[in-house]
């Protein structure tokens, strides 16, 4: 009897260690997850490099609020190589819509009312990009109201600008009509 007392109590201490190991384990992780929530929370760069998604997602929304919106297109656009899901698919078509629509908005206008080519490009690819996050999720109400928005922007005929016509000479023979 004292023997099988023995190997129990032997048994309970190994069980005991594997609870106390698995408990310090989970409190590591936890303390871990609180504080990448915390950064996320704070609107700080991820520079953990266990989450790589994160770390570049916050690294393009950094960029975006620098007003580099060519570069956060980019990187929100490399995310897209790595297969998210349909959800992070989604949050980064709308966030390229964003960059996109907000890079159209600072260009300007020429002195006759149309779009420089620039603006044009960055609002045809907004648009673009806020129609593929509602493919993924046709009833997020974020991504219809910004392409409102941006449709009513939007010229409905929306033409490039005339392109003066070049009156450089090759071979003595001018280019266009006399």
């Amino acid at each position: 009897m004292a023997k099988h007392i023995k190997n129990s109590n032997i048994i309970f201490g190994l069980l005991l260690i594997i609870g106390l190991i698995g408990t310090a384990f989970e409190a590591y992780q936890y303390h871990k997850i609180t504080r990448l929530n915390d950064q996320i929370a704070s609107g700080k760069l991820i520079t953990d490099i266990d989450y790589p998604y994160l770390q570049k997602f916050t690294a393009a929304y950094d960029q975006g609020n620098k007003s580099d919106y060519k570069h956060a297109v980019q990187t929100y656009s490399q995310l897209l190589d790595n297969a998210p899901s349909l959800a992070d698919q989604a949050k980064i078509h709308f966030n390229i819509g964003n960059n996109l629509f907000t890079f159209g908005l600072i260009r300007r206008i020429n002195d006759d009312g149309t779009f420089q080519d620039e603006a044009r490009y960055a609002y045809i690819q907004a648009k673009l990009a806020y129609e593929q996050s509602l493919r993924i999720t046709p009833e997020d109400k974020a991504t219809k109201f910004n392409l409102s928005l941006l449709n009513s922007v939007m010229a409905k005929n929306m033409k490039a600008a005339p392109k003066e016509q070049s009156t450089m000479e090759l071979s003595n023979l001018p280019i266009g009509l006399p």
